[in-house]
């Protein structure tokens, strides 16, 4: 029997945490005859010298080098070890993904990602229209795109408000010169629009999800953010039975046969919740999942490679996710490979 080959990016395992070393270790607890490929934009991403988890590394041009760039090196990572299932985690190379899908397929490289349609159903500046469809609240949000139209957008807020960017990044701000500050600064790095949105109080609670593309789901797990990073990041968390998030999860597949690893976003406040977010892909907390019996990666493998796969959602409340930092010592010698020949010793 071939070995499996599956690709994945987010590597970036840092106190901005991408997804990829959840899915693969995800992957590995599931089957440690899994052969995982990182995908890195950056010889220092930590996921590059984790062999433990992830057996090669490849670095690849960003995505705003274009589709014929990215392209040419997965067909060169095809042609030099394998490759059968590409997992692309990070936003910004997913429109890229999802366009060109189908000339992955033709060359035999499976994905499982949301089509364009569904994509943008979920961007920011969509949410109210499909928050009103799931029978749940969105805060009142703006797009802008210079400082006058921060300004006027905010004369509709009260303080503290949010700057977000529409890919990444969101910071509360308490007055107009923090809120111009942090709109440049997302601005400046990854462009327009720049969302302003209402301040929700409550507790966060996210929900990372698998849809069939058929209008069902693989699994769903749900978790309360304890701490988080700067950032905003998940750090620390619980697992919980809420059964109308949950039930606010199901009805999103059921509505949009979303295709594909999601994140839902949510405030919840009192018996009222808002969604903040959807994110398209895995999060980087989805090792939790996996932990508390629902191993969503595997089950994305397994589902595309047409095997039977687990649907079920039976997992323990009250389990605490503990995100840590830990030190790994590597050869010099190893960077410099991987930033002169583009992938890791082997």
């Amino acid at each position: 029997m071939n070995q499996l080959k599956v690709a994945l990016s987010g590597i970036n395992d840092t106190d901005n945490p991408g997804p990829g070393v959840g899915v693969a270790r995800s992957l590995k607890d599931a089957d440690k005859d899994i052969k995982t490929i990182g995908l890195s934009y950056d010889i220092q991403d930590p996921g590059n010298y984790m062999d433990f988890v992830i057996d090669k590394s490849f670095i690849l041009p960003y995505p705003n080098k274009g589709w014929d760039a990215v392209f040419s090196h997965l067909l060169k990572i095809k042609n030099s070890v394998g490759l059968d299932i590409v997992i692309p985690n990070l936003d910004a190379e997913l429109p890229l993904y999802i366009k060109h899908q189908n000339e992955l397929i033709k060359e035999g490289i499976k994905t499982f990602l949301p089509t364009q349609e569904q994509f943008d159903l979920r961007a920011k500046e969509h949410l109210s229209s499909l928050s009103d469809k799931l029978n749940i609240h969105y805060p009142k949000t703006f797009k802008t795109t210079n400082i006058d139209e921060l300004t006027k957008s905010l004369q509709e807020l009260d303080f503290p408000a949010v700057v977000k960017g529409n890919y990444y990044k969101a910071y509360i701000v308490y007055n107009l010169s923090d809120a111009i500050y942090r709109f440049t600064e997302i601005a400046n790095e990854w462009g327009y629009p720049v969302l302003v949105q209402e301040m929700v109080k409550g507790d966060e609670l996210n929900v990372v999800g698998l849809g069939d593309g058929k209008g069902g789901n693989l699994g769903l797990v749900a978790a309360k953010k304890m701490t988080t990073t700067s950032m905003g990041k998940f750090w620390n968390g619980v697992s919980i039975d809420h059964k109308e998030l949950l039930e606010v999860a199901n009805n999103f597949v059921k509505e949009t046969s979303w295709q594909g690893p999601f994140e839902l976003e949510c405030m919840i406040d009192g018996d009222k919740i808002y969604m903040i977010e959807i994110n398209p892909r895995f999060p980087a907390w989805v090792y939790f999942s996996t932990g508390l019996g629902i191993n969503l990666p595997k089950r994305l493998v397994d589902y595309i490679s047409g095997k039977d796969v687990q649907r079920h959602s039976d997992y323990p409340s009250g389990k605490l996710m503990i995100r840590y930092t830990y030190e790994s010592i590597a050869d010099i010698k190893e960077l410099s490979y991987l930033a002169t020949q583009g992938e890791s010793y082997e």
